[in-house]
């Protein structure tokens, strides 16, 4: 991609619960990915992150608090990401890059509203899963495919991070 490339900001969350990310079988691009999207007009990318994963698995979800703010209280301050990708990405007719700000998350209230009935390719994945780097098939019947490396990594550190208290 050249530096006049088309780009589009996103933001992506790891939802961490006991030990395990929940990753969804992305059908378009044919890969395992945490949730996330475009951040829409007048969203930020907080609540861009959260309102994906609610949309997308049914779980209200919070940040992980992995830094604290500075010491003041104007201009508003927003998390800062865990790290920010720049991916290369389709809609099926372009390709395009993605900026993609990523954020470690947690349910905030439990998984009850996991949507499980509306998308059987859920799936959560412990360390040993994630390390072992296996492909999966993301229904009965499907071709197996291995979780992309970029989403392990992330995905283990993740993990690490949902256990610091």
């Amino acid at each position: 991609m050249t530096d006049a490339a088309v780009r589009h900001m996103t933001a992506t969350g790891f939802l961490v619960w006991e030990d395990r990310i929940l990753l969804h079988w992305h059908r378009k691009n044919r890969l395992w990915l945490p949730f996330g999207g475009h951040i829409e007009e007048n969203e930020d990318p907080v609540q861009t992150v959260l309102r994906e994963i609610e949309e997308e698995c049914g779980i209200a979800a919070e940040l992980l608090a992995l830094t604290a703010p500075f010491t003041f209280d104007e201009p508003r301050q927003l998390p800062p990401p865990v790290t920010i990708l720049l991916e290369r990405a389709t809609d099926g007719e372009m390709w395009h890059e993605h900026i993609d700000l990523i954020y470690f998350c947690r349910p905030a209230a439990g998984i009850a509203g996991l949507a499980l009935d509306r998308d059987p390719t859920l799936r959560w994945l412990g360390e040993a899963e994630l390390e072992a780097a296996e492909p999966i098939a993301p229904l009965p019947g499907e071709a197996a495919a291995p979780v992309p490396l970029d989403v392990r990594a992330l995905g283990l550190a993740a993990i690490r991070a949902g256990r610091r208290p």
